[in-house]
């Protein structure tokens, strides 16, 4: 993540380069069709979940790996979201959820190597996700109750002249999930890597201006230092955001009247 220096005093560093999708072989336009950086590094993600989740639990035991234990350790942790927030009746949506959760784990945790590329960084791909759970609440909301799923944008508590409003403020905000839950997870991961870059951009200083360098340098190592452990608790975060939400709008689809 340096920068590239020109000249004698001059710094290049293009901190958005990192985000680009390229043809992963060869150079040229990005197709459909195209193997490009973005999917080589979501199917990388996918083989880690089936390494884990599959292979590492393949050679179940009572006193567990390292591995199984790390498998057990994500499931129960996503189980028991799904079931303190949506119920028993929840439960049967937990692949789903789990599925989700991993992913994006796995895509921000591969996105941390160094020359890696980060899918999770880009609007196209969470908004895929979100659209997915923003039509899959949606419809099951519809499949299960009907007309009476639009009871979830109807505040029954409220003072009888106030509940216009708030459908209205509700309706709104309902339709801006999708965009929310995706920018949210692509923002950060996003902001955060870009930060990193700047501050990798500064460290080759030590090579071009000595008096300015010897100072900027470990300061600028520092700074990456802080903000690589910073990503990579982000990195957990997000995902735990990103899955936690889509719990709770599943909640509402299951049981709109709460």
């Amino acid at each position: 993540m340096a920068g590239d220096a020109k000249g004698g005093d001059e710094l290049v560093f293009k901190p958005m380069d990192q985000f680009k999708v390229e043809p992963f072989f060869g150079s040229g336009d990005v197709a459909w069709y195209t193997i490009s950086n973005a999917t080589v590094w979501m199917a990388l993600a996918v083989l880690c979940i089936f390494a884990l989740l599959v292979l590492g639990s393949s050679k179940r035991s009572i006193v567990p790996s390292r591995i199984q234990s790390i498998a057990e350790l994500a499931y129960g942790f996503i189980h028991k979201m799904v079931e303190d927030i949506c119920g028993k009746e929840g439960l049967k949506y937990f692949p789903y959820i789990m599925t989700l959760f991993m992913f994006i784990v796995f895509s921000n945790f591969l996105g941390l190597i160094p020359t890696a590329f980060t899918p999770t960084s880009h609007i196209a791909v969470t908004v895929i996700m979100a659209m997915a759970v923003f039509l899959t609440v949606t419809i099951l909301g519809f499949v299960k109750h009907g007309a009476g799923f639009l009871s979830v944008f109807w505040i029954s508590s409220a003072p009888l002249a106030l509940r216009p409003i708030l459908a209205l403020i509700e309706v709104i905000s309902y339709f801006v999930r999708p965009v929310s839950h995706s920018i949210r997870l692509a923002g950060n991961m996003m902001a955060g890597h870009a930060v990193i870059k700047v501050f990798a951009a500064f460290a080759p200083l030590v090579l071009i201006s000595t008096g300015i360098g010897l100072v900027v340098t470990p300061l600028s190592i520092i700074a990456i230092t802080a903000i690589y452990a910073l990503e990579v608790l982000v990195s957990f975060i997000q995902a735990y955001v990103f899955t936690i939400l889509t719990c709770v709008y599943l909640k509402d689809a299951l049981h709109p009247h709460h």
